[in-house]
């Protein structure tokens, strides 16, 4: 028997994960020691996100997976939503049906460059719920890919790779930590296809592939905004937000929302107050996340606001 390809995947992947740990999960300015080791946790997270969701991506065969949760926390998440992902491909036809489920603002998003396990490079198109016939009962069903229509309906660029929901709640309460708010949805492809092979080295090693390439492009390979490189909507002076504005085409972002952001430094005896006026909007709030893009523990805490819980 000659050497699997699975086993140098499954050791690249291992290899991997040590250089990420060594070049990746390292301190940056003002950074304490809890700091660096909640950089460990996101990586674990990113793992837990390659395992969970792309290492049996199928876009032959997709469904909806959750993309982040109490548990898995990753890339900028945010306490009043839930997000799913599913992977795509260019030349398929899908049906999608869902309930937005008391959301105030669901959408699908086109994230282009985003096969097999990549990050994506940009975000294509969006389809929000304004575009959406939804039912007196809150159900819907819409198209991705095939022959082109004026609503309820979106493209598969040729690029095409993966599909983002968003379904945005303004709850009192954290809608990702509900353990009972159920967000109907589902997809199936509109050409099927027969059963594929059983799990032999060929898919095992393809698989692994996906899980290598969704930590890699997240972590080592994941480039820094540079400090002369301005970004629009985000401030780099702590404690001082900029106006909110539409991030244009950036992957995993979306197209129809206005993003700010800013670092903040308190000391141990300060607060960190923010005053401001809710716009006139669908959805509005406002999070804290720890220096790797992870929200604090919002299970236990209070660590968002939206306007049904401000005053």
């Amino acid at each position: 028997m000659g050497e699997l390809k699975s086993r140098e995947k499954y050791n690249e992947l291992v290899a991997l994960l040590q250089q990420a740990g060594d070049e990746w999960v390292v301190p940056g300015p003002v950074m304490s020691d809890d700091d660096v080791a909640e950089g460990f946790r996101n990586l674990t997270h990113i793992l837990q996100s390659a395992l969970y969701s792309h290492q049996e991506f199928d876009p032959q065969r997709p469904v909806f997976n959750r993309i982040v949760s109490p548990t898995r926390s990753f890339t900028g998440d945010n306490s009043d939503a839930v997000y799913f992902e599913t992977p795509v491909a260019p030349g398929n036809e899908y049906i999608v049906r869902g309930n937005i489920a008391g959301a105030v603002y669901t959408s699908f998003t086109m994230e282009a460059g985003a096969s097999d396990g990549s990050y994506a490079t940009h975000t294509s198109g969006v389809l929000n719920d304004t575009e959406m016939d939804i039912a007196a009962d809150g159900s819907y069903e819409i198209r991705l890919g095939g022959p082109a229509a004026d609503r309820n309906w979106l493209e598969i660029p040729a690029d095409g790779g993966r599909i983002t929901t968003r379904h945005y709640f303004e709850f009192p309460w954290s809608s990702s930590a509900s353990q009972t708010l159920h967000v109907p949805i589902s997809i199936e492809a509109v050409t099927k296809v027969p059963a594929p092979p059983r799990w032999n080295d060929e898919r095992v090693s393809a698989a692994l592939q996906r899980v290598i390439n969704h930590v890699r492009t997240k972590t080592v390979d994941s480039v820094a905004p540079s400090e002369d490189t301005p970004i629009p909507f985000v401030s780099r002076i702590p404690n001082e937000l900029p106006q909110p504005v539409v991030p244009g085409n950036m992957a995993f972002a979306a197209f129809d929302a206005a993003y700010a952001m800013a670092p903040y430094l308190i000391g141990d005896d300060e607060a960190l107050v923010i005053r401001g006026r809710w716009p006139e909007c669908v959805f509005g709030n406002i999070c804290l996340w720890n220096r790797w893009s992870q929200m604090y523990d919002y299970v236990n805490r209070q660590v968002s606001r939206n306007r049904a819980n401000t005053t």
